[in-house]
């Protein structure tokens, strides 16, 4: 599987009371498709998988699976601390016909390289799927470092790495020494770069209120080659992303921001409370400004009511 466009990993939308909010599921999932995102990842940390049950996880893979109908890629994560419950979640994914899956270091265990490729390997073996790996080392603790991607190498499923350890040395490393491994932006401040050095896919949870921004520097960097037009679009993408980084509130921003468009996302699962007051205030200024400026660029709308 070739890994190109701008792949958005899912909100899952609450009600106030932590329960499922399936229609605004299916809003976001449709919003999504119709402003041109070109895959989308259920299961991963902006879909809050870490606070979800293994039956709540089954349960929205098929629902995904069934909103999506085929009309764009299913990338289903397999984020766990076991290998065996990793596993059964890409057995799930296969079951349920995705076209690929992700796969992260296992968080907290600490696992070495070695341990951490016999750990993709073993979900390898046993579904046979494309995979995109996920290096956070901000996160799990520890890279995915050059044994990891050397033993993982003899399997062609092995296909795309999201890198989201904001080391621009890796990058190069990477771009350099691993070109069978397609390269994915995962840290949103290096877009530009990503895609200067080769990367033809960015997988960012921002896209879930901003797609037609996100889309806009896909398509002038790697459709159009036009760096200087990218440049300029990355500049007015950089105040929203200092703002997605600041204080630890990723995930709250990223549930109002798509709240912003019409669609409510509601609160994030606890131990995470929702934005107050004043950084609702600043997040919806930054976005307003945002597509006002990439709208001047492109010539194009950056969408209703963000």
């Amino acid at each position: 599987m070739q890994f190109e466009g701008i792949y958005t990993p899912v909100v899952t939308p609450y009600f106030d009371d932590f329960s499922l909010n399936r229609d605004a599921l299916a809003q976001t999932i449709d919003h999504l498709i119709d402003a041109g995102v070109h895959g989308l990842i259920v299961a991963g940390t902006t879909g809050e998988y870490y606070a979800q049950s293994s039956e709540e996880r089954f349960d929205m893979m098929k629902l995904a699976k069934e909103m999506i109908a085929g009309r764009l890629p299913l990338i289903i994560g397999t984020g766990a601390i076991r290998t065996e419950d990793s596993i059964a979640y890409a057995a799930a994914a296969r079951e349920l016909g995705a076209d690929a899956i992700l796969i992260a270091t296992p968080p907290y265990a600490y696992p070495t390289g070695r341990e951490i490729a016999l750990h993709a390997l073993a979900i390898d073996r046993a579904v046979n799927l494309p995979a995109m790996l996920y290096n956070y080392p901000g996160r799990m603790s520890v890279n995915m470092d050059e044994e990891t991607l050397d033993r993982l190498g003899r399997s062609p499923n092995f296909c795309g790495i999201k890198e989201s350890s904001g080391d621009v040395n890796r990058l190069h490393m990477l771009a350099r020494d691993y070109p069978h491994i397609a390269l994915s932006c995962g840290m949103d401040d290096q877009a530009l770069e990503f895609f200067a050095w080769g990367a033809r896919s960015w997988v960012c949870a921002g896209s879930n209120f901003a797609p037609e921004a996100h889309v806009a520097l896909y398509q002038a960097c790697v459709v159009e080659g036009d760096f200087t037009k990218g440049r300029a679009i990355m500049s007015a993408m950089m105040p929203l992303m200092r703002v997605l980084e600041q204080g630890g509130k990723f995930i709250q921003c990223i549930k109002h921001g798509l709240t912003l468009r019409g669609i409510d996302a509601g609160p994030p699962r606890l131990p995470l409370q929702p934005l107050n007051k004043d950084d609702k205030r600043e997040l919806a200024e930054v976005i307003r400004t945002m597509n006002t400026t990439i709208a001047q660029i492109t010539g194009t709308s950056m969408g209703e009511g963000s």
